[in-house]
């Protein structure tokens, strides 16, 4: 298992429900959990075999940005 980290612009609560269903829907996310009391917004990811690039296109995919660190 890995923990793959993105610097995103999901900032609030409402901001989360709109992107759980798209992480939600993407085969072989764990869990995931996005950190608003950091400035940068931390998206954490646990999956088993995703790239960072699969996760950042399903974050985009609900129209918020996500930057990996």
């Amino acid at each position: 298992m890995k923990t793959l980290q993105f610097k995103t612009n999901i900032k609030c609560g409402g901001c989360i429900a709109a992107v759980t269903p798209h992480l939600d829907q993407v085969e072989g996310i764990e869990k995931w959990e996005v950190d608003t009391a950091n400035p940068d917004k931390v998206l954490s990811v646990e999956t088993e075999n995703l790239s960072a690039d699969e996760i950042k296109q399903a974050v985009e995919k609900a129209g918020y940005k996500a930057e990996v660190l």
